[in-house]
C-alpha cells in the first residue's frame, strides 16, 4: 500500500445497509458490537420474511399486476438484496474480523448502494406515474402498458448498477496481522468529498426534490377537483416516501457535514469531521431498517383484509391500486372536461357580446350597418 494513500477509519458509506462498525474498528467494549448484532438481527428478522411475503403475494398470489405492484416488486427484491448480506455483517461484528476477502467486502457495498439508488429511483418513477395520471390522464392511459412499464423498470436498475460503481472503489480490506477489516478506504480528501457529495446529490436531493413537486400537484389537482374517494394505496404510497425520508435524511445529513468538514480547515474542520464520524454508525443502522419497514407499512394498511383474506390480505391492498390510478385518472378527465366545458361557454358568450355589440353600434353617419346594405 502506498505510504502516500490515507484511509478513512470512520466507517461510512455502505448506503441502505451497513452495520455499524466503527465500535468494532476503534477497539470499543463488546456492548457496542452486540448492540450492532442486535440491530442487523432484528431488520433481518423482520424484513427479510416480509420482503419474501411481499415477492410471493404479487408473483403468485396475483393474477393481474398494477403499475404501482411491479414496482413494490422490485423495491422488496432491493431490499431483500440489502438484507441477504446481514448475516456477513452479523459475522463481522461476532469476531471482530472479516473472513470473506477483499472481493465480498467490495460485493456487499457495492448492493447496498446499488438498492439506495434502485429504491429512491422505484419510489420517484411511483409518483410520476399517479403525477402522470393526473396531469396528462390520457397519455397516462395510453403509455401505461407492460412493455414500457418493464423498460422503465429495467432503465432504473440500469441507472442505479451505473450510480453504484464508485463505491467499490472506496472499500477495502485491511489486515492487521491476523485480523483483517473491510472499511473505506480514500486515497485523498477530494474523494471523500466526491463520494458523499454523489451519494446525496443523485441518490436523495435531486429525486427527492421531483417527490415533493409530484405529490404537491397532485395534492392541489385533486383538491380542486372536490376529489373525496377513499384513497388508500395513495396513503400506502405517501407512507413509503416519508419513512424512506425519515430513516434516510440523517444519513444524508452526515453525508454533509463530513463533505463540509473536508472542505473547512482547522478546528471547524475537526469539529465536523468527529461529527461525522461520530453520528454515523447510528444513521447507518437507521438506514439498515429501511429495508425491513416497508411490509410493516404494508401490513398496517392491509389489517383490515386478514380475516376475510387471510394469507390473501396483501393481495387484496395491491388490487386496490388498479382501480385507485383508475379513479384518479377519471377524476382529472372530469376536471379538464370541466375546464374545457367552461371555456366554450365562455367564448360563447364573448361571441353573443361581440354580435350585440355590432348589431347596436352607429356607423360613422349615424346609422346602423344594415342600413348602409339596404341603401346600397
Amino acid at each position: 500500500m502506498n505510504s502516500s494513500m490515507t484511509t478513512s477509519w470512520n466507517v461510512s458509506s455502505f448506503a441502505n445497509g451497513t452495520p455499524p462498525v466503527q465500535p468494532v474498528v476503534s477497539g470499543s467494549s463488546s456492548a457496542s458490537a452486540s448492540l450492532g448484532i442486535f440491530i442487523l438481527s432484528l431488520a433481518l428478522l423482520i424484513g427479510f420474511p416480509g420482503n419474501a411475503f411481499i415477492i410471493w403475494t404479487i408473483l403468485v398470489a396475483m393474477k393481474n399486476r398494477t403499475v404501482t405492484c411491479v414496482l413494490i416488486l422490485h423495491l422488496a427484491i432491493a431490499d431483500m438484496a440489502v438484507l441477504l448480506t446481514a448475516p456477513l455483517f452479523i459475522h463481522f461484528l461476532s469476531t471482530r474480523n472479516w473472513v470473506f476477502g477483499e472481493g465480498i467486502c467490495k460485493l456487499c457495498h457495492y448492493i447496498g448502494c446499488l438498492s439506495m439508488y434502485a429504491s429512491i429511483l422505484l419510489i420517484t418513477f411511483m409518483s410520476l406515474d399517479r403525477f402522470l395520471a393526473v396531469a396528462k390522464p390520457f397519455l397516462s392511459q395510453k403509455l401505461r402498458t407492460k412493455v414500457v412499464v418493464l423498460g422503465m423498470v429495467v432503465a432504473i436498475w440500469v441507472l442505479a448498477a451505473l450510480l453504484a460503481i464508485p463505491m467499490p472503489f472506496y472499500r477495502t480490506v485491511i489486515s492487521f496481522g491476523p485480523i483483517h477489516l473491510c472499511i473505506p478506504f480514500h486515497s485523498s480528501p477530494n474523494h471523500i468529498v466526491f463520494q458523499y457529495l454523489f451519494e446525496t446529490i443523485f441518490g436523495f436531493a435531486i429525486p427527492f426534490n421531483v417527490l415533493l413537486t409530484s405529490y404537491v400537484y397532485i395534492g392541489c389537482r385533486l383538491r380542486s377537483a372536490k376529489f373525496q374517494r377513499k384513497r388508500k394505496t395513495g396513503k400506502l404510497i405517501v407512507a413509503i416516501v416519508v419513512a424512506f425520508a425519515l430513516f434516510w435524511i440523517p444519513y444524508h445529513i452526515i453525508n454533509i457535514i463530513q463533505v463540509a468538514g473536508n472542505l473547512a480547515s482547522g478546528s471547524i474542520a475537526k469539529a465536523l469531521c468527529d461529527a461525522a464520524k461520530n453520528g454515523r454508525p447510528t444513521v447507518t443502522a437507521l438506514v439498515f431498517f429501511s429495508s425491513s419497514i416497508n411490509p410493516i407499512l404494508y401490513a398496517f394498511a392491509g389489517s383490515g383484509f386478514i380475516r376475510s383474506a387471510g394469507l390473501g390480505f396483501m393481495a387484496k391492498v395491491f388490487e386496490g391500486t388498479a382501480s385507485e390510478v383508475s379513479s384518479v385518472r377519471k377524476a382529472s378527465q372530469m376536471l379538464r372536461q370541466r375546464s374545457r366545458m367552461d371555456s366554450a361557454e365562455l367564448e360563447k358568450m364573448e361571441v353573443k357580446t361581440e354580435s350585440r355589440t355590432v348589431s347596436t353600434n352607429p356607423t360613422d353617419d349615424g346609422q346602423p350597418p344594415y342600413a348602409s346594405h339596404m341603401d346600397v
